[in-house]
C-alpha cells in the first residue's frame, strides 16, 4: 500500500497520505504507475462522452488530464525541450531545465504536443485515451529500470532511478498489452490490434527519447520522466488515429 499511495500522490492530483518515502517504495510505485494511468484515463475520458463537437470533447479531455496530473508531465516536457534544445553540455543543460521559466523550445514542443494529442483524440474514443494514459505511465516503469542512472544526485529522478527490476518492467508491459487488447474488444473489432500496436509504438518512442536523454544528460530527472509520459501518450494516440 505504501507503493500505491506513493504512485497516486506522485502521478496524480488525488489526495493521499504518503507515510513512507524511500527507494523500495518508489520502485513499487513505478511498477504500479500504469494502474494510475488507467484511473486517470478513465476519469479524463468523461468529456468524450458528452454531446458536442468531437474536437471540443478532445480538448476538454486533454485539459482535464493536465489538471489531474497537476500539469507536471507537460512542465517536464517543456523543460527537457529547453535543456536539450540549448545544445549545452549536460551540467548547463540541467541548470536550464531547473529554471522556472519556459524558453522557445519548450513552448514550441508543448504547443505541438498538445495539438497532436487533441487532434488525434478527436477521432478516437475513450478506449484509446485509456490505452494512451496507461502507456505513458508504462514508460516510467521502463525509465526506472536498474540499468538507468539518475542525472542528478537529488530530486525525484534520483529517488526512482534504478528501482525497477527488468522482469517487473516486462511483466507490466505484458499486462498492459493484454489490457489494451481487452479494451479493443470493447471498443470494436479493429481496435483489438490497433490499441496494442499503439502501446508498442508509444513505448518505443519513449524509449528512444530516454536513450537520447541519457546520452545528453547522463541519466533521468523528474523532467525527463514527465517528458516520457507525454511522448508515449501522444505517440499512442497518433498511431491509433492513423490506423483507426
Amino acid at each position: 500500500m505504501d507503493g500505491v499511495r506513493f504512485a497516486i500522490g506522485t502521478l496524480s492530483v488525488f489526495p493521499v497520505r504518503v507515510t513512507r518515502v524511500d527507494r523500495q517504495v518508489a520502485g513499487r510505485a513505478m511498477v504500479l504507475a500504469p494502474v494510475v494511468g488507467l484511473v486517470l484515463g478513465a476519469v479524463a475520458c468523461l468529456p468524450l462522452l458528452l454531446p458536442g463537437p468531437p474536437l471540443l470533447g478532445a480538448a476538454l479531455t486533454v485539459g482535464l488530464l493536465a489538471v489531474l496530473t497537476r500539469g507536471l508531465h507537460l512542465d517536464g516536457l517543456a523543460d527537457l525541450a529547453d535543456g536539450l534544445g540549448s545544445g549545452k553540455p549536460a551540467p548547463q543543460a540541467l541548470d536550464i531545465m531547473k529554471k522556472s521559466d519556459i524558453g522557445p523550445f519548450g513552448v514550441i514542443t508543448l504547443v505541438l504536443t498538445l495539438l497532436i494529442q487533441v487532434t488525434a483524440l478527436s477521432g478516437l474514443g475513450p478506449a484509446a485515451l485509456v490505452a494512451a494514459c496507461v502507456t505513458g505511465r508504462l514508460a516510467l516503469t521502463w525509465a526506472c529500470r536498474s540499468a538507468v542512472p539518475a542525472a542528478r544526485p537529488d530530486g525525484l529522478g534520483a529517488l526512482v532511478a534504478g528501482t525497477v527490476r527488468p522482469g517487473a518492467a516486462w511483466a507490466a508491459t505484458a499486462l498492459t498489452l493484454v489490457a489494451a487488447a481487452g479494451l479493443g474488444l470493447v471498443a470494436g473489432q479493429r481496435m483489438v490490434y490497433i490499441l496494442p500496436l499503439g502501446v508498442v509504438a508509444g513505448l518505443a518512442a519513449a524509449l528512444l527519447l530516454l536513450r537520447h536523454a541519457r546520452r545528453r544528460l547522463g541519466g533521468v530527472t523528474g523532467d525527463v520522466l514527465g517528458a516520457l509520459v507525454e511522448t508515449a501518450t501522444a505517440t499512442t494516440l497518433t498511431v491509433c488515429a492513423v490506423l483507426g
